[in-house]
């Protein structure tokens, strides 16, 4: 999408995207190797009965979905943040993840007229309609200038 398609109350829809045991152990093994991430048979002895995925691979999915359903092929080039990310549910194998993106503001910068910048919720959704990530983003946008 381009950033001249962005308006705030929209919502944008991806996936599913489905979450696979291997997918989990990779990431989890070179990124955030806690053993409720990286060792199935501890895992479903731990406090949440299995093997979940690490919550930056959570947040990793929904980039996956966002880029899919909206920045590909955008002037989007970067982003300085996000900000209150919750994780309300864990992400487990199996899982089919949706992505729920709701605009929250769309500008330019008032200092560098050819930024555009654009605020969202994001939000990650199992099959089942339990929340799995709550986040909000800002995305950079390179613009033409006028």
């Amino acid at each position: 999408m381009k950033f001249a398609e962005f308006h705030p109350g929209q919502q944008i829809s991806a996936g599913p995207y489905e979450v696979t045991e291997a997918e989990v152990l990779q990431f989890a093994r070179a990124y955030d190797p806690q053993w409720f991430h990286t060792d199935p048979a501890a895992a479903a002895q731990g406090r949440f009965g299995g093997l979940i995925a690490s919550g930056w691979h959570t947040c990793a999915m929904a980039m996956r979905l966002a880029v899919d359903a909206a920045l590909h092929d955008s002037e989007s080039f970067a982003s300085p943040g996000v900000a209150n990310i919750r994780w309300p549910r864990p992400v487990r194998p199996g899982d089919r993840l949706s992505l729920r993106a709701t605009v929250i503001e769309v500008r330019r910068s008032s200092q560098k007229p050819t930024l555009g910048i654009l605020r969202w919720r994001w939000q990650l959704f199992t099959a089942e309609g339990q929340e799995a990530l709550d986040l909000e983003a800002t995305s950079l946008f390179k613009l033409a200038a006028d």
